[in-house]
């Protein structure tokens, strides 16, 4: 009687139609803007390819910086969601307002050292990533025009992760879906000189970047100023000093940065692990193992997704702070992340082999492609579980030390070891070496399993 009674009042699930409503709807738009700025980066990368090998080159090189800037982007509009996503389940407007100011602030500042460090060394810099005169040319000469898309692209995100908090999300898909528009046609126009335009080349690719984020600007602020009425962004001073909520917003980015650049600084680490594997595979596994992270990369795109919109929902539902709620919104949330992992697992076994026919590759490759894309099928599912719980569920929640201490423990503890090991110890096949460099999306999900059901997570942030 007294079990019956006590799942009556805390249903194993969520059952409010509302809340479902409101996830999908930020996992949808969310989903779609992540797909349609993936494709801007490979409409560019086609574009460069089709006009020049060297251009390719030296607009990848310039690349490997604007990722920092993008991953510390990131991780700054992540911390400003986990906190005014409680404050906005409060229904409290003016801390998600001020919140949005110090995350421009500090996103500005950062942007600025960027800048900075590109017009007093760029060749320097880029000499860093290759020795080739010609490549650093090049992208000497695209880094000229796109550091001036630091800050604008800071600014623009920071604004579009205020309305995401408070579930405005459609502007973000139809901004990028015009910046898409713009950047195509620019570069088509620039890069190869048509309609009586000069071929700019590489410097052509860069104009249509910083003319598309600087659009992207104009469009989210003048909807914030005049369009968007839930938030009502701009009725206050959202730079007016504000010590307190300045701390809180520093307290929980430094851990969110620190891992987001944890991540950023493993990547092209071990992608180089690959690039030096002993023996006759090492050349096909470069391009192997691009073509199947290309595919990977597209479904990763939803399961990211599904990340933000965890995070906006549990911070609304802390900063309720209904107990009852968190617990089935969290065990709800697990299972439709289970779910996702395992459809995307069978649509990449599916498609692997229209997807592959795709490119002309040699045999070898295409058959380690194939081998590292089965591989890649059961990471997916264990990526798309521990991935959205850890920064959807955890940090959403406030929970932003843990994920920074398993990450970095899993990283540099288990993954890198277990990777160098395995290229260059035990000299494993280079699927199987894949699979090491992969493995934490495996391995994680068991302690982020246990913390969830620990209930120890839940972080009040707000005052």
């Amino acid at each position: 009687m007294g079990k019956s009674v006590r799942n009556a009042k805390e249903p194993f699930f969520t059952k409010e139609r509302g809340w479902y409503r409101n996830l999908f709807s930020i996992f949808i738009m969310v989903g779609l803007q992540n797909l349609v700025a993936y494709s801007v980066n490979m409409a560019d990368n086609i574009m460069m390819g089709m006009y020049s090998q060297t251009a390719l080159s030296g607009a990848a090189i310039v690349n490997q910086i604007f990722f920092l800037v993008q991953q510390m982007t990131i991780a700054l509009c992540d911390a400003q969601i986990i906190l005014s996503s409680q404050y906005w389940g409060q229904g409290r407007k003016s801390p998600v307002r001020r919140i949005t100011g110090h995350a421009l602030k500090f996103g500005c500042i950062a942007g600025a050292l960027f800048l900075a460090a590109c017009f007093i060394a760029p060749a320097g810099i880029l000499g860093l990533f290759t020795e080739d005169a010609a490549i650093v040319a090049e992208g000497v000469a695209y880094l000229r025009i796109l550091k001036y898309t630091f800050i604008p692209f800071i600014a623009t995100n920071v604004f579009m992760a205020a309305l995401r908090c408070v579930g405005t999300v459609n502007i973000s898909f139809y901004i990028s879906v015009v910046s898409l528009v713009v950047n195509m046609g620019i570069n088509y126009v620039l890069i190869f000189g048509k309609f009586g335009f000069p071929e700019m080349g590489i410097r052509g690719a860069a104009i249509g970047t910083l003319v598309a984020r600087l659009l992207e600007l104009a469009i989210i602020f003048t909807y914030a100023k005049r369009k968007e009425k839930r938030l009502e962004l701009f009725s206050e001073n959202i730079l007016a000093s504000d010590r307190e909520l300045g701390g809180d917003f520093i307290r929980v980015a430094i851990p969110v940065l620190l891992m987001g650049m944890i991540w950023a600084v493993s990547v092209p680490l071990q992608t180089a692990i690959l690039g030096h594997l002993p023996g006759k595979d090492a050349p096909d596994a470069i391009a192997a193992n691009s073509v199947a992270m290309t595919f990977y990369q597209y479904l990763k795109v939803i399961v990211s997704a599904m990340s933000s919109a965890s995070g906006v929902m549990m911070g609304q539902t802390v900063g309720r702070g209904d107990m009852k709620r968190i617990r089935s919104d969290a065990r709800t949330l697990e299972v439709i992340d289970l779910c996702i992992g395992i459809v995307l697992a069978f649509l990449l076994f599916l498609l692997r082999g229209p997807l592959l026919s795709l490119y002309n590759l040699s045999d070898n490759a295409l058959f380690l492609a194939n081998q590292i894309i089965l591989v890649l099928c059961f990471v997916m599912v264990g990526m798309s579980y521990q991935m959205p719980v850890c920064n959807g569920i955890l940090r959403g929640s406030g929970d932003t030390r843990f994920t920074l201490l398993l990450n970095t423990i899993s990283v540099w503890g288990i993954v890198m070891p277990l990777s160098f090991m395995s290229a260059f110890v035990w000299q494993l096949p280079v699927p199987l070496v894949v699979l090491a460099i992969q493995s934490d999306q495996i391995f994680k999900g068991l302690p982020v399993f246990l913390r969830v059901r620990s209930y120890k997570w839940i972080r009040k942030l707000t005052r």
